[in-house]
């Protein structure tokens, strides 16, 4: 049996990648393309028609599409069979969850259920606690939500202030609280609440039964966007829960949460994916209908721009994403067979990548406000009606950027989970930020510029990494402890890194794409390649620039922006025609097509 390859989170930034060991999406197999194929259908079949009923939270609609996707499975994907479910791997599971996605306002249930709804008893459930309730949330029976954020705990979440208080005969808890933004509270049967025993530093965490006495919703909140997804307060009124219903162990509330944050940010990721992708169709079909000047709208270069940068921000971060679900699975593989139980290998995978797991969410949903802001404006003044399908699609994104914490908050856990690793030991981050300071005090080397396909790109990698490098040591060892006090340094820091970790991704997609079809068949590929790469250099220089001026004065100062420079200088290249040639493609197609 072959050895399973495995890599360390954020080991991206110090080590080189072989295009062979990452999943890309050209390559799923027969059975996950029945699965999606399945997703596709339900989505078209039985969500696309009734949108605007959904989005007027018809009553009893979401329930009865909950139940109808139960029905074919789709509640169980990640659930063991033993409990009743498919037993997929990761790349399934986020396969369909970016199919899953295509529709905001389901999609938003959908994966509150399948996630945060469902995963808190999958990984930390004991074997009663799974036998009782993972069966009838994978049949769709019982539909589940999650309560942790409060009014005055958001992105704070263990400075809640519900309590239980463990009865005299320790038969029961009596809970008082109250919980905010809670997805699916108004149809959800079964609820993961955080709160504190007594008086604990850290929270706990309870499956309550919508049965239990002591439980009131407040009404549905009006929102700007995904309106067709039940959203309310929930007030916990000496509501009694067994004892057996504590979930884990006592005091491990926070760390399930922030557990099961690393799935739900990766999650998201795939299902703004999945919008996208329906977005780009959208403006490429209206495109392709619109005339104007007696033409067709997409045979203009103005439009012919936005068609393409939507599509190749779009692959990259696609590329990212398979990218990190692959390496989150291989990682859990290696566990199990080291011995670990599998629900603790998945619990250990997704810690290990949780860097990556927030750059995807940061740029995945930026990605997607950027699709359907210029999808907006590809359809000009009907994008703005309610009748076309942009107006909801613009609405619906931009929660995303606030789901699964907030973007700046995401931005400054990018930097602080590679830091931590850095100084355990585990990520040698800081002796390669050191390399590169010792690279610029010696003489540069300059040798015959290479010119074959993609090397300039090659090349452009291992400078903006150097980049990351630098920027991040200088901060870490001038600012120690106070690094989390220059959230403006850490905003950069973390958009190098996020710029980084696609690039490559894409980079390596592109070159295992071009081994597997051959330079000809690639030819667009190539091209949004090259052209994030030529915007990437320019931003990881700005972003480094900025903040290499906030650290560094005099001498080192001047050191470090002649490197940055070398690191980011590219050569040059026409992105209008390749940004043309990806359209034309686009255009061609009818749809988005890669």
């Amino acid at each position: 049996m072959e050895k399973i390859k495995t890599v360390k989170g954020g080991q991206f930034l110090v080590k080189e990648t072989s295009p062979q060991d990452i999943f890309i999406p050209e390559e799923i197999s027969e059975e996950q393309k029945m699965i999606m194929e399945t997703c596709h259908d339900f989505q078209e079949k039985e969500i696309l028609p009734l949108l605007d009923e959904i989005d007027s939270q018809k009553e009893g609609l979401m329930t009865s599409l909950m139940d109808k996707a139960g029905e074919l499975g789709l509640l169980g994907i990640a659930v063991p069979e033993e409990y009743g479910g498919f037993g997929q791997d990761l790349n399934t599971s986020m396969l369909s969850t970016e199919i899953m996605g295509t529709y905001s306002s389901f999609a938003v249930a959908y994966a509150a259920h399948v996630g945060i709804g469902t995963l808190p008893i999958l990984y930390y459930g004991t074997q009663e606690q799974k036998g009782k309730y993972l069966p009838m949330l994978a049949s769709g029976e019982y539909k589940g939500a999650y309560c942790l954020t409060e009014p005055g705990a958001g992105s704070d979440a263990n400075s809640g202030k519900s309590k239980a208080i463990l009865s005299a005969d320790g038969s029961h808890y009596v809970l008082n609280g109250q919980k905010m933004w809670i997805t699916n509270a108004g149809f959800a049967d079964i609820y993961t609440v955080f709160a504190k025993i007594d008086d604990d530093k850290n929270l706990s965490a309870f499956i309550v039964e919508k049965t239990f006495n002591g439980i009131k919703l407040g009404l549905e909140e009006k929102k700007m966007g995904i309106k067709g997804s039940s959203t309310c307060m929930m007030f916990f009124e000496d509501c009694k829960i067994p004892a057996e219903n504590l979930l884990g162990e006592r005091g491990e509330g926070f760390k399930i949460a922030l557990n099961i944050l690393n799935n739900g940010r990766i999650k998201l990721a795939a299902a703004v994916l999945g919008a996208g992708k329906k977005v780009i169709t959208h403006s490429i079909t209206y495109a392709n209908e619109r005339i104007q000047f007696g033409k067709t709208i997409g045979n203009f270069g103005a439009i012919q721009y936005k068609i393409a940068e939507q599509a190749i921000r779009t692959y990259a971060v696609e590329s990212a994403i398979y990218r990190c679900s692959n390496d989150i699975q291989n990682a859990m593989l290696h566990l199990i067979e080291e011995g670990m139980p599998k629900e603790k290998a998945v619990i250990q995978a997704q810690k290990e990548f949780a860097a990556e797991a927030a750059i995807l969410k940061v740029a995945a949903s930026e990605v997607l406000d950027y699709v359907t802001d210029e999808g907006v404006q590809i359809y000009g003044g009907m994008g703005y009606s309610s009748e076309a399908p942009m107006e909801r699609a613009y609405r619906d994104s931009r929660i995303n950027r606030i789901f699964e914490g907030t973007n700046e908050i995401n931005r400054m856990l990018i930097v602080d989970f590679l830091l931590r690793k850095a100084f355990k030991n585990e990520l040698p981050l800081l002796s390669a930020a050191q390399d590169v300071v010792k690279e610029l005090m010696a003489i540069p080397e300059f040798g015959e510029e290479d010119t074959s396909l993609l090397a300039r790109e090659s090349k452009l990698i291992v400078g903006f990494k150097k980049s990351a490098l630098l920027i991040a040591g200088a901060a870490a060892q001038k600012s120690m402890q106070k690094l989390s006090d220059e959230q403006e340094i850490l905003m950069n820091i973390s958009d190098i890194i996020i710029d980084c970790y696609q690039a490559e991704s894409l980079l390596l997609r592109v070159k295992k794409l071009i081994s597997l079809k051959g330079e000809e068949a690639c030819t667009e590929q190539i091209a949004m390649c090259e052209v994030f790469f030529y915007d990437a250099a320019d931003r990881i220089h700005k972003n480094a620039k900025d903040a290499t001026n906030a650290i560094a004065q005099g001498d080192e100062l001047r050191m470090m922006l002649l490197g940055l420079k070398r690191f980011t200088k590219h050569s040059g290249l026409n992105s209008k025609a390749k940004r043309r040639l990806i359209a034309e493609k686009l255009i061609d197609e009818n749809k988005y097509c890669f």
